[in-house]
């Protein structure tokens, strides 16, 4: 029984970080506490497998799931789940390389952008008065004067300033000859007050950019007034290790206390990436007044500490789709005290911000030619249209294109296999980082299974050739899978493998994406020549092998030219909603005219999803370039 008084140490290498917690801590608890990084799928529900661990030293009994889910040799060599073994004596532990995230690869970088649109007033700004100090004639409040000055410089009245803009005012106006900066947050009937700085501040405007994705964080720190990038930065987001997915974290905050955790953890990453850019940039948290942020529904409830629990549950609805704007402060964000949030409005249920802003830094919605934005996650978001109708949608493509639920997937890492290829039966392969693999990421999943069918090892409908004769095909427990690292290559001295199930599961992962895509075509009576322009965004996308993820049926078979990578779309139209108003009112814009198709209640999606099941494509006139 646990004993609350009872404590003991955990380190944890090669982080070299200990952490003393109660007896009874899980493992994969006590790492929480350390801010170590373990591989979390399953949210610590003991089935996905992928938080191994070795201990190195101390006492630590594998429970029921790590003799199910690891070998009879790991037990024996003193592996465990983290996330079900209990800390009952003083522990060190051994992270292996495949259980580590703090190698993962985080896009941070963008395209150039769509838009050509010059940018107006931004979401702060700074006005520099010079006003004329009270006398007998002129006798109206400090703050009256302020107003007045404003108004003339600007247009603008004032509409609030919070109470502790006025605690030194008296003083710091008669101390700096009348001369003042002021911050102000524009509104529709007139501007809000933030700060006051005595002199002249005008050229030290700042404001930050998020992409809270479900995977990682971005920050940029701006210099508003240039428009320049200062600084980004990103890491993982530390929600992950309450689960893999935003399914898993909306079950995780369903319990007592669970929103406040998944709130607080993602607020952690963002203050820890700000303060990170701030000290590297020389700049004062206070100076910085404003924040814009895009995620998907699920991340911007978690933002707001909003409970998501409806949005897994039929009809799918949020809290909220627009979001109020706030205080920084108020959900513990750390810059200046009156710093104001914008939230980039969602869709529905799964779509979200990141895609309103994919679209808005695309141009899709002002142009007269049709494009389409793909977003390949763990969800598969899709939005197609121009500047007079927009639709989207949202597949659940599942974890392959990350690297889970396969045998030796893991995320774009140092370490993990990026590219293959298979020629007269001799494997060649490319790891990010050029180091000894470790495991294989999504890229390199579609690169092996198009590999496996071109040299015909696996049929058009992913099933192995069971009586091939080839010494990489073997069979364990009667499940066929292919070597495709020896164990003597590797980082980890286990063989890399692609089983038949992580077969299985990417064909149903790339059939989602394409009928989520095809779905939307048809719904709107195009062709996919009629497309004018395909984006893809995010991290997955940065990696893909174009001609391959076609080959296999992920992506339609259209001229290449025709595709064009964004990099972190969401990133971009963040930034361009904090550089201007005009933008920021155009997201709102433009997730009120798109149109959501919920594939669950449609049924042709269901009939383009059992047709997509086959590489490429049981219909091969859609793919008619693919030849094994």
């Amino acid at each position: 029984m646990k004993d609350p008084m009872k404590k003991y140490c955990v380190e944890f290498f090669p982080n070299g970080i200990s952490v003393e917690v109660d007896e009874g801590t899980t493992v994969a608890e006590a790492a929480r506490q350390g801010d170590v990084f373990i591989n979390n799928i399953c949210g610590s529900e003991g089935i996905c497998g992928k938080c191994r661990v070795r201990i190195s030293k101390g006492r630590a009994e594998a429970d029921e799931c790590t003799r199910a889910l690891l070998t009879g040799e790991d037990v024996r060599n003193g592996y465990v789940l983290a996330c079900q073994t209990q800390v009952h004596d003083n522990l060190t532990i051994v992270i292996p390389p495949e259980s580590r995230t703090e190698d993962s690869l985080i896009l941070i970088t963008e395209a150039a952008e769509a838009h050509n649109e010059s940018m107006d007033t931004p979401l702060v700004t700074k006005v520099y008065l010079e006003l004329p100090p009270p006398t007998i004639e002129d006798s109206i409040s400090d703050l009256g004067r302020i107003s007045r000055g404003l108004k003339k410089e600007t247009g603008l009245q004032v509409l609030d300033i919070p109470l502790n803009c006025l605690y030194s005012l008296e003083e710091d106006l008669r101390k700096n000859d009348w001369k003042l900066t002021v911050t102000i947050a524009m509104e529709k009937n007139g501007c809000w007050i933030l700060d006051i700085e005595p002199l002249d501040t005008a050229d030290k405007n700042y404001g930050i950019v998020v992409d809270v994705g479900t995977t990682t964080v971005v920050v940029q720190l701006i210099e508003i007034n240039s428009h320049k990038v200062m600084g980004v930065e990103g890491r993982l987001n530390l929600q992950a290790r309450y689960g893999e997915d935003v399914i898993s974290r909306i079950i995780r905050a369903s319990g007592k206390g669970g929103v406040d955790l998944l709130h607080e953890a993602v607020i952690k990453t963002i203050n820890e990436l700000i303060e990170k850019l701030a000290c590297e940039n020389n700049v004062a948290l206070e100076k910085i007044h404003g924040i814009v942020a895009a995620g998907n529904t699920t991340m911007s409830h978690f933002l707001l500490g909003l409970n998501p629990r409806f949005i897994r549950l039929e009809p799918y609805v949020p809290v909220a789709d627009v979001y109020p704007q706030v205080f920084a402060r108020d959900i513990g964000i750390r810059i200046h005290p009156n710093g104001i949030m914008r939230i980039l409005p969602g869709v529905a249920s799964y779509v979200g911000g990141d895609i309103v802003a994919g679209v808005l830094s695309t141009g899709i919605a002002r142009h007269e030619k049709t494009g389409c934005l793909i977003d390949i996650g763990t969800n598969g978001e899709i939005a197609i249209g121009n500047n007079e109708w927009l639709v989207c949608c949202s597949a659940s493509a599942g974890p392959a294109f990350e690297g889970g639920g396969t045998r030796c997937g893991m995320r774009a890492a140092k370490g993990a296999i990026e590219k293959i290829s298979i020629s007269n039966g001799r494997i060649k392969y490319r790891t990010i980082g050029n180091k000894r693999p470790i495991g294989i990421c999504g890229s390199g999943l579609i690169d092996g299974i198009y590999e496996l069918v071109k040299n015909g090892i696996i049929a058009q409908n992913g099933k192995f050739h069971r009586d091939l004769k080839d010494i990489r095909l073997t069979q364990v427990d009667d499940v066929p899978e292919y070597m495709i690292a020896y164990p003597d290559e590797t980082e980890t001295g286990t063989a890399i493998v692609i089983t038949q199930s992580d077969i299985d599961n990417l064909i149903k992962s790339k059939g989602a994406v394409f009928a989520a895509i095809k779905s939307l075509i048809d719904y709107v009576g195009v062709l996919f020549d009629e497309i004018d322009r395909f984006y893809v965004a995010g991290g997955f996308g940065n990696f893909l092998d174009v001609p391959k993820a076609i080959a296999i049926g992920l992506l339609p078979d259209i001229p290449e030219e025709k595709i064009q990578f964004v990099g972190n779309s969401c990133l971009t139209g963040a930034r361009m909603c904090l550089l201007s108003k005009a933008y920021l009112d155009r997201s709102l814009e433009i997730s009120r005219s798109m149109t959501n198709i919920e594939l669950s209640n449609y049924q042709p999606f269901t009939e383009e999803y059992i047709a997509a099941l086959f590489l490429p494509h049981t219909d091969r006139r859609l793919f008619p370039s693919v030849r094994y």
